[in-house]
């Protein structure tokens, strides 16, 4: 079909639709910052994408701030109360009780409860003006720095919305931790998210490429993102330096064990280090789908799970992997394992357990 037909085809469809839309009015709107998650008998089964450990407690997260956790290794979920209804992205707990979850709309979470009720930190209403006042800040000091000068010209337009995107979120302990995001978005707080410093200066990543990820493997932390983006921090220097990589596409997430990160991403694409990612090899996977989750087994294998929901297993240490049979495939945003060695699996159709080999 030609762009023409496209076009016409679309405007047809908005006119027949037209007629039955009830007009809306700025009365009408009510911020998802200000509106608490709704119940949902069904929140199980809906867009998860964020899953993470709080002790032996599992805790996922997804679509309109709907926040659930099980104790029986994801058989059953209770929902949690949460006080905004933006989409969530990504959880994580540094402690079984102390946890930070956070998404779109600048939103940051945090749960000192393992998981059953969460108050706001951060939202996008204050994410643009912080990182404005921050940059501002530094520019009086500098005031012919022109990295500088271009710095607060972006966190002006920053600190026009609220549309700032948060993907994901780790801390080293209850009080130091980090939330990346869109646009080489990321911050840094020392106590426990009760105020962040912004830390997009101290990237190699001049494009302001998305930040997808951020993970430690051994005593390494990454960051992986888009075009191949692949930044590990100098804590001396408290800076994240990036590492050539032989490749130029997505990496959507990393994981792996001491001694060994796999990085992975768009059309099947996973480079394994061995050297604290100095250097990077391909791992064939003969799957050319994207991957999008992964996760290590107590026994030290490793999983890689396809967007189809394809999961393939490494006994290796991460040089071959072997894809499992499964006959339901559906999509997969995040996995982990649960305590009964079940992979619990969250994605657009919401939450399930599957049996390894």
């Amino acid at each position: 079909m030609n762009t023409f037909k496209c076009v016409a085809l679309a405007g047809l469809l908005g006119a027949l639709a037209l007629p039955f839309l009830r007009p809306v009015v700025a009365a009408d709107f009510v911020d998802v910052l200000d509106t608490p998650a709704m119940h949902s008998e069904l929140a199980a089964k809906g867009m998860l994408t964020g899953l993470a450990n709080a002790g032996d407690r599992l805790v996922a997260v997804g679509q309109r701030g709907h926040i659930l956790y099980s104790d029986d290794g994801g058989q059953h979920w209770l929902q949690a109360q949460v006080p905004v209804s933006s989409d969530l992205v990504a959880v994580y707990f540094a402690t079984p009780s102390q946890g930070w979850a956070v998404g779109h709309d600048g939103v940051v979470l945090h749960s000192s409860d393992t998981g059953v009720t969460w108050d706001r930190q951060l939202d996008g209403r204050q994410v643009g003006p912080m990182v404005l006042a921050y940059y501002r800040q530094q520019l009086a000091v500098q005031p012919a720095n022109e990295a500088l000068i271009a710095r607060v010209a972006d966190a002006q337009r920053m600190s026009e919305g609220a549309d700032q995107s948060f993907l994901d979120v780790w801390f080293e302990n209850d009080q130091v931790g980090y939330v990346v995001g869109a646009f080489n978005l990321i911050l840094r707080t020392d106590n426990g998210g009760r105020s962040w410093t912004p830390w997009l200066d101290r990237t190699d990543n001049p494009s302001a490429l998305n930040l997808y990820a951020l993970r430690p493997i051994g005593d390494q932390l990454f960051i992986v993102g888009e075009q191949g983006l692949v930044l590990k921090l100098d804590p001396v220097a408290g800076h994240f330096n990036a590492t050539p990589m032989p490749y130029n596409g997505s990496f959507f997430g990393i994981t792996g064990k001491p001694g060994m990160a796999l990085v992975y991403g768009l059309r099947g694409n996973v480079y394994r280090s061995i050297d604290d990612g100095k250097n990077w090899t391909k791992v064939e996977l003969g799957l050319p789908l994207t991957i999008t989750a992964g996760t290590v087994t107590k026994d030290g294998r490793i999983v890689l799970l396809s967007q189809a929901g394809h999961v393939l297993i490494s006994a290796d240490n991460g040089v071959n992997f072997k894809l499992q049979p499964e006959k339901s495939l559906a999509p997969v945003a995040a996995a982990l394992m649960s305590g009964s060695g079940s992979l619990v699996l969250a994605g657009s159709r919401g939450l399930r357990q599957l049996p390894l080999e």
